[in-house]
């Protein structure tokens, strides 16, 4: 069962796909992505397997080949009760990194309630971090002793976080019977709506916004489509 992706970027024609996997083994798998238009293909790589009892949710790769990811939901135990605490926003999970020196080491500052999306800056100094239990978004220095932490409420549960073209970040997620897409700027961390949508049959509880022309794709963890939308 897959989950969380990320494309490592780059000028092609192959690029590095990095894939949260859940099953047989919690694990990150690796990929070669050809994209040659006359035989494309996906060659696996490898595989990082997470220590117990990490429950894997949001991948980001990094350029030395490792890569950040969200312990959303540890496995093992009451399951039940464990996701009931998270929602009330217990801090139950954190941000991990992985790299092939080091290992698994868990990033300073990062606790969290259902940590969920996660993104980088470009000079690698900041992490942002979607809290889906709390409904809030964290921004946190990387690799700074000790490290600083803003974390404001966005008032739904915040899946998954990507760059805009603006510089922004989009963060979306689910409200009650609804679904919704802020942007967020990373310095001052104002927060604007850009779309609210209540859950349809054909249509419901968005997870992630990725701008594609003039539209948004929006995806979703419970429907069988995407959705577009013009972007505002």
């Amino acid at each position: 069962l897959t989950h969380g992706l990320y494309v490592q970027p780059g000028d092609g024609p192959v690029y590095k796909l990095f894939v949260v996997a859940h099953g047989a083994r919690e694990s990150i798998e690796v990929f070669d992505v050809d994209t040659d238009p006359e035989r494309p293909a996906v060659t696996w790589v490898g595989c990082v397997v997470a220590p117990d009892p990490i429950g894997l949710n949001s991948v980001r790769g990094l350029p030395d080949g490792g890569f950040v990811t969200t312990n959303f939901l540890p496995r093992g135990g009451d399951q039940a009760a464990a996701r009931q605490k998270m929602m009330a926003g217990q801090p139950n999970g954190e941000l991990w990194e992985w790299h092939t020196a080091s290992g698994w080491v868990k990033v300073p500052g990062s606790d969290a309630a259902g940590a969920n999306g996660v993104e980088l800056s470009a000079d690698g100094k900041t992490l942002y971090m979607a809290a889906w239990g709390s409904q809030s978004f964290v921004r946190l220095s990387r690799g700074m002793t000790p490290p600083h932490r803003d974390e404001i409420p966005l008032g739904f549960r915040v899946d998954n976080i990507h760059w805009a073209r603006d510089g922004s970040l989009y963060a979306v997620g689910q409200g009650q019977q609804s679904w919704k897409a802020v942007k967020i700027d990373p310095q001052t961390l104002a927060v604007r709506e850009i779309v609210s949508r209540a859950d349809t049959p054909a249509f419901g509880a968005g997870t992630t916004v990725l701008e594609v022309g003039r539209n948004l794709w929006v995806g979703s963890y419970r429907s069988n489509r995407i959705a577009i939308i013009p972007a505002p």
